[in-house]
């Protein structure tokens, strides 16, 4: 039996040969920061058309089946369309477009939800392609480097990075674990699809319990093994492998920097 989160990709890695693969991992968490930033204080469907073709040219260049990535978006898209329509519904300028005795659509209800909606897709997009097209191992070398300034103010900048790696790594595996514990109960007469929101609540329990005892025995298990290995945190650790910034990393980052450039050069003067 197949549940929504069999289609969650967030946090997963696939492997290809691509340009984004090759990338450093400091040049895709910088480029994700500025796309997210420029993606957010622009509104002009210029600059959002220019966004979503940077998106998809960003895929092409990743080598990563659009089928399969939009297969992973379908829990997402219930997000996006619940925000979608509550600005639909919340916003009252712009012209009427429909009036009913229960409801009433503006215009500009359908322009607010629509940015928003869009701006919410593409940055999912970009930020599920982080870890797409990065290993765990890559990515908290790169988090580590990019917050090492903050190591002088006695941050223990290693162990955040490893946290927030640990934690990516494991969304998918605590979904996988969800999906068995639901699958398991309504093999056994369980049913979550019936009844008042009480009822629903209450039949969440079997699932919560069995799923919190699970990711502490996982967490166990894997505090064990690191210090069965002598991981003693960032004190005297070499690297055996060593982030390389390339050529194509900054060409990467000065394209991104002329976007924002254009985001903001539409957001002054229009």
């Amino acid at each position: 039996m197949i549940t929504i989160f069999d289609n969650v990709i967030i946090g997963q890695y696939v492997p290809r040969e691509s340009f984004v693969h090759r990338m450093d991992p400091r040049a895709k968490i910088i480029a994700i920061f500025i796309f997210m930033v420029f993606l957010f204080i622009s509104r002009h469907p210029i600059v959002l058309t220019l966004a979503a073709v940077l998106t998809g040219v960003t895929f092409l260049l990743a080598n990563i089946p659009f089928r399969y990535y939009i297969k992973g978006m379908r829990f997402i898209a219930i997000i996006i369309l619940l925000t979608f329509l509550l600005h639909l519904f919340m916003t009252s300028d712009g012209k009427v477009l429909l009036d009913l005795p229960w409801i009433t659509v503006y215009s500009g209800g359908v322009t607010e939800g629509s940015l928003i909606a869009l701006r919410l897709f593409l940055l999912v997009l970009m930020a599920s392609l982080l870890t797409l097209s990065t290993m765990p191992m890559d990515l908290t070398d790169g988090l580590e480097r990019l917050m090492k300034p903050l190591g002088a103010m006695g941050i223990p900048t290693h162990e955040l990075a490893l946290m927030m790696s640990i934690a990516l790594r494991f969304i998918p595996t605590l979904l996988e674990e969800t999906s068995k514990i639901i699958n398991a109960q309504m093999a056994r007469g369980a049913n979550f699809s019936k009844g008042s929101l009480w009822t629903r609540l209450k039949a969440l329990i079997p699932i919560l319990v069995p799923l919190f005892i699970q990711s502490f025995k996982r967490a166990e298990d894997l505090a064990t093994a690191m210090e069965a290995r002598g991981y003693n945190g960032s004190k005297g650790r070499t690297k055996f492998r060593r982030l390389q910034w390339k050529r194509k990393d900054t060409i990467a980052i000065g394209v991104l920097l002329s976007f924002a450039l254009i985001t903001v050069i539409f957001r002054v003067y229009t």
